[in-house]
């Protein structure tokens, strides 16, 4: 039986050596991907295009100005002389925030009283305007905090009253920086293997059917299930090999820390690659041309990718939904990769999404094995 296995093994790293264009695809693609994805898939936002109008023409108001402009993340590109022209920026899509100074702001500044802005945004992008309003929030809060201090300072007291500052220090755990990268490049290593394994397993079984070598094979003295194990172990190999290139750019390229266990890692990896080949094969059972694995692979990765909680909160989902993540191996590899890089936590917390993997892994494996014993009789 072994035999069996190894020969048929060593016929699959044949053709793959024989295959130029099938080495180009297992290695090209998912580095081009990975460096892709993890300098464009980002929370943070910079160089938001901004109007500004003026009507305080004030020391204070340029200050405020100056504020936004010098942090980076707003960049004026229109400079209103009405309110018709901010708003009509906004309108045009010319400039995504508008920040308004009304007239006054600096009398009632001085007097130490609130003075309003107003900030309008192009909501079209929600996630971008939620992001452009907490920017906005923490550098008009900075700049208020700033001035009632010098104010005192200035006055000795706050308009007769003591001064009294209360002063949050904020601390993260795991990033201190808030970089999103961190978070990012991790899932997206996750990603790129699920995309790649299941595509391979489903299309490579789908391929000998097509042309006719599955029925070759299996008038050999070959048993079936040694035909899956030699057919899927390959990819089980390949996938390590991806992960280890993948995590490689992404700790030395990106310098997202690894904090953890490798063997940790490297477990939950092998369990997440015996569910994504589990999905492969059950997809090759279920398709009779290469058209039809396309087809089954789009519909069965992207809900896929949705629900792992890659790039959307699982908490936010309907219930219906967040019941359904619990059947998406993905969502809880994420959990695994994510804890060993930044958190550098072991089995003692994640022996949960290890067992869940495990399961998801054994029940896909067992089904494609008996569907596809089905298929062949």
């Amino acid at each position: 039986m072994f035999r069996r296995i190894l020969e048929l093994l060593i016929k699959e790293f044949l053709e793959l050596k024989r295959d130029k264009s099938a080495r180009f695809r297992l290695l090209v693609p998912p580095i081009i991907q990975m460096l892709l994805f993890g300098y464009a898939a980002t929370f943070e936002i910079f160089n938001v295009s901004t109007a500004v109008l003026d009507q305080d023409h004030s020391q204070e108001s340029r200050a405020l100005i100056s504020a936004f402009v010098g942090s980076s993340r707003f960049k004026v590109t229109t400079v209103a002389t009405t309110h018709r022209d901010a708003t009509d920026a906004v309108e045009r899509s010319d400039a995504q925030v508008a920040i308004v100074v009304p007239p006054g702001f600096a009398e009632l500044l001085r007097k130490g009283q609130t003075s309003p802005i107003q900030i309008l945004v192009d909501g079209t992008n929600s996630n971008t305007a939620l992001i452009a309003l907490g920017y906005v929030g923490q550098i008009a809060g900075t700049f208020g905090q700033g001035y009632a201090l010098d104010l005192a300072q200035r006055t000795g007291r706050a308009l007769g009253r003591p001064l009294v500052n209360v002063k949050m220090e904020e601390r993260y755990w795991y990033n201190q920086n808030l970089n999103s990268r961190w978070f990012f490049v991790p899932g997206v290593i996750g990603t790129l293997t699920l995309i790649t394994i299941v595509n391979l397993t489903a299309f490579a079984i789908v391929r000998e059917r097509e042309i006719g070598t599955l029925e070759q094979l299996l008038v050999t003295p070959i048993q079936p299930f040694e035909f899956i194990i030699g057919k899927t172990l390959p990819f089980f190999f390949i996938g390590l090999i991806q992960v280890a290139i993948v995590a490689g750019i992404g700790m030395f390229w990106f310098d997202v820390p690894f904090k953890g266990n490798p063997l940790v890692l490297l477990l939950g990896t092998c369990l997440f690659l015996m569910s994504t080949l589990g999905i492969g094969l059950l997809i090759s059972t279920l398709c009779k041309t290469q058209q039809q694995a396309f087809a089954s692979n789009f519909f069965v990765l992207n809900p896929m990718f949705v629900l792992s909680g890659f790039s959307f909160p699982i908490s936010s989902m309907p219930d219906v939904l967040q019941w359904l993540t619990y059947l998406d191996p993905l969502r809880y590899y994420l959990v695994i990769i994510r804890g060993a890089y930044i958190k550098g936590v072991g089995m003692h917390v994640l022996w949960p999404q290890m067992v869940a993997l495990f399961v998801l892994g054994a029940s896909l494996l067992t089904i494609a094995v008996l569907r596809f014993h089905k298929s062949l009789d």
